[in-house]
């Protein structure tokens, strides 16, 4: 670091590998993609080779200067792209995992969730409260990928403003368990109904934003999607200076 100048803030971003992997989601490529999104913001960006061990990492403190926090070894913001686990183990996969994002959550600190992602992690209730909805097996679903035309709600604050409806190719996440607490940013049209695709939620303290985009690397080549999820990791990064 050079002196005088400030470290950048840090992202762990776990990625689907290992047992969090699945056959139809090119994780290596989406993460690709959000690390370089990442990077634009302003982010170092650790990617987690093995997901429980990364969640087992935060829940002992870190290392402090003499006169730093304890917990001076936390990234500033944690990034989730993964998948249902393919096993009968727990997700989280050991207590010292399960531990580790409860530290997290319970700490106030940002998330940033994306597709997928929302069907895992079945076994920590915080998770789902945290992330403000989640996949119901047997009740959510997507429509074939394809093209998919995403409708932004104007209304919904700064994250969107200025941002009109936009195309990509893309899944459309439906019928997913949403709670009253999140503000909806962006929908999508399915059986005469709006399915949310795009949310934030104010943890207090905390914040998390979701994004059901983003099933492989062409989501991101949408100018829409990538300025709306911009915005929200500087959101998220304001939030990470705020958090004691």
């Amino acid at each position: 670091m050079t002196a005088g100048r400030p470290a950048a803030p840090r992202a762990l971003l776990l990625s689907g590998v290992g047992r969090y992997a699945d056959p139809w989601h090119p994780f290596a490529a989406t993460s690709a993609a959000l690390a370089g999104l990442l990077g634009e913001a302003g982010f170092s960006v650790e990617l987690a080779e093995d997901v429980d061990a990364a969640l087992a990492g935060m829940a002992a403190p870190g290392p402090a200067a003499p006169d730093g926090p304890a917990d001076a070894g936390l990234p500033d913001l944690l990034v989730v792209n993964i998948g249902l686990p393919r096993d009968d183990r727990p997700s989280p996969g050991t207590p010292e995992a399960a531990a580790g994002l409860r530290r997290w959550l319970a700490d106030g600190r940002p998330l940033l969730v994306s597709h997928v992602s929302s069907t895992s992690f079945l076994d920590s209730p915080a998770w789902a409260e945290a992330l403000g909805g989640r996949w119901i097996r047997g009740t959510s679903m997507h429509p074939d990928y394809g093209p998919a035309t995403i409708h932004v709600v104007p209304e919904s604050g700064a994250l969107v403003e200025g941002i009109v409806d936009f195309e990509l190719l893309d899944e459309r996440y439906s019928y997913l368990q949403t709670a009253p607490t999140i503000t909806v940013h962006a929908t999508h049209t399915h059986e005469d109904r709006e399915h949310p695709v795009m949310w934030s939620q104010d943890r207090l303290p905390g914040r998390t934003f979701y994004d059901a985009l983003g099933h492989d690397a062409a989501s991101f080549q949408s100018p829409e999607h990538r300025e709306i999820l911009l915005r929200a990791i500087t959101w998220l990064a304001a939030d990470s200076l705020l958090t004691p």
